[in-house]
């Protein structure tokens, strides 16, 4: 009779009480048609972001820091042991739907007082003393005793109300968000370092400029002097190349350090001390996608993990809506043990020995002060704030990628001008230099066309580097690396390819 109404008790567990608290729905989101800076373009499911970071970046350099930093960066392995210890909390808080075993063994050593002797009217040492009778010691005494007991202990809570289940649902959703939040920190690692990597290769060409630069000057100092000897030049000339040369010089230490820092800051996001960062081809030829399409509007809701970390923050915020319902309901557990006792080692596991119980508990909140109510206010205001939260990410998330496609078209114009600035720049100053060496220009105007193409050729870098920045950002603000997809808590490590 005992196991039956145990698995009838199991079974109305498992098949009955619906859980309070409300069912989880996405909100409404307000889902622009499509992007505003891809207005009359043809909308296409393929994106940009369908790309893994190996196949968007070709520089292998760049390729092998990114592995590199996937197994050492310190901020993902914080973030990895945080999905760890969400699944583990998951486990935890899953075990509470279903019954507890527990294995107890006790031996206790019990000796009365002689105070119960005397309650019934029998005192030893009086009737030796009255009758004159020597009473052998031990006689009238309760001797100690030793007692044996092995136990095994039930607890199970009957989930009527469905609190645990709405715990586990917490907590499957909270292993989610912290699985998210990883990805979210691989993105934003790939995307770092993809910046700085390009941010040093730009100093690197305006490093190579500088020193070019220097070299020239310096031979066209040596140039005027020899031209002074002749009686051509003046001492004025030979001064204005001296100081155009010492500005060049002056240049090229701050680059250098400019260099060295960015190469420290790459090491740190590959969790390294600082070293010496190994650098592929120049920043021009880094090859660009010939199309950068965004894809759908409605995929940033399942491919960008930060979406998804938000919306599971979201999901938790609303079960644990259903648990503070749970708590103004009775709570019925069922606890029993079954077991042993015995005065004697020897006689424990005989039949008469056994001992057991079993039944239920029932515990019905009475008078709380409020507690109860204002808990379920909390969580209440919680899932708003969460909702609140999914909103705004949602609207930031379509401000990056509009932000990211507009920086994009624009820079790419801005690339066509400076690269025909420099074209023009180079040609002004072959006509000063020539127009200088016949006499028929200052050196001054040669001078002033040096830095015209020296100021246009670090533009030019710059806007290099740009453009790269603003395909980086756009991937990143696409939720580049994962195909549209829910994130599963089983997920496999797949962001460092073989």
């Amino acid at each position: 009779m005992r196991f039956r109404f145990l698995a009838i008790s199991l079974g109305m567990v498992t098949l009955g009480g619906c859980a309070l608290g409300p069912d989880y729905e996405r909100p409404p989101v307000a889902e622009p048609d499509g992007f505003r800076m891809q207005q009359g373009a043809t909308l296409e499911e393929v994106s940009l972001a369908d790309l893994g970071w190996w196949e968007l970046f070709q520089d292998e350099n760049l390729q092998a820091i990114i592995r590199k930093a996937l197994v050492e960066n310190k901020d993902l392995q914080i973030a990895v042991v945080r999905v760890r210890e969400a699944r583990a909390l998951l486990a935890a808080t899953g075990a509470d739907q279903f019954p507890r075993i527990d294995g107890k063994g006790s031996l206790q050593r019990n000796q009365t007082s002689q105070a119960v002797v005397r309650q019934f009217g029998v005192d030893v040492s009086e009737l030796s003393e009255q009758f004159g009778i020597d009473i052998p010691d031990g006689i009238g005494k309760i001797p100690a005793t030793t007692q044996f007991r092995a136990t095994m202990d039930l607890s199970f809570e009957l989930d009527f109300w469905g609190r645990l289940r709405r715990a586990t649902e917490a907590a499957q959703a909270d292993l989610l968000a912290r699985e998210s939040a990883r990805r979210t920190v691989v993105l934003t690692l790939v995307s770092d370092l993809a910046r700085a990597y390009f941010e040093l290769q730009e100093l690197d060409a305006e490093l190579a400029l500088a020193r070019n630069t220097l070299k020239a000057r310096q031979e066209a100092l040596e140039l005027i002097r020899l031209r002074k000897l002749v009686g051509q030049r003046s001492t004025r000339d030979i001064r204005r190349a001296e100081q155009e040369v010492a500005r060049a010089q002056a240049v090229i230490p701050d680059l250098e350090r400019q260099i060295g820092q960015k190469e420290h800051q790459l090491s740190l996001l590959m969790g390294r001390n600082p070293a010496r960062i190994l650098r592929g081809a120049s920043l021009r030829y880094n090859p660009l996608p010939p199309e950068v399409p965004a894809g759908l509007p409605s995929a940033l809701l399942e491919r960008r993990p930060d979406l998804v970390e938000a919306e599971q923050r979201l999901v938790a915020a609303n079960a644990k809506i259903g648990v503070a319902k749970a708590a103004f309901f009775p709570q019925i557990s069922l606890t029993g043990n079954f077991g042993a006792q015995s005065l004697q080692f020897s006689d424990l596991f005989v039949g008469p020995s056994r001992v057991w119980m079993f039944g239920p508990t029932l515990t019905v909140p009475l008078f709380d002060t409020g507690r109860n109510l204002a808990n379920l206010e909390v969580t209440r205001a919680q899932q708003e704030q969460a909702r609140l939260s999914y909103e705004k990410s949602i609207q930031q998330a379509f401000r990056e990628v509009e932000d990211a496609l507009l920086a994009h078209q624009k820079i790419r114009e801005v690339r066509t001008e400076r690269e025909r600035l420099v074209k023009l720049s180079c040609e002004v100053l072959e006509l000063a230099q020539l127009e200088y060496l016949n006499g028929q220009a200052s050196y001054l105007e040669v001078l002033t066309a040096q830095r015209d193409v020296f100021t246009a050729k670090t533009a030019l870098a710059q806007t290099q580097r740009t453009h790269l920045l603003t395909v980086v950002q756009l991937y990143k603000s696409l939720g580049g690396g994962w195909p549209p997809q829910p994130v599963s808590p089983d997920l496999a490590m797949r962001e460092v390819p073989q």
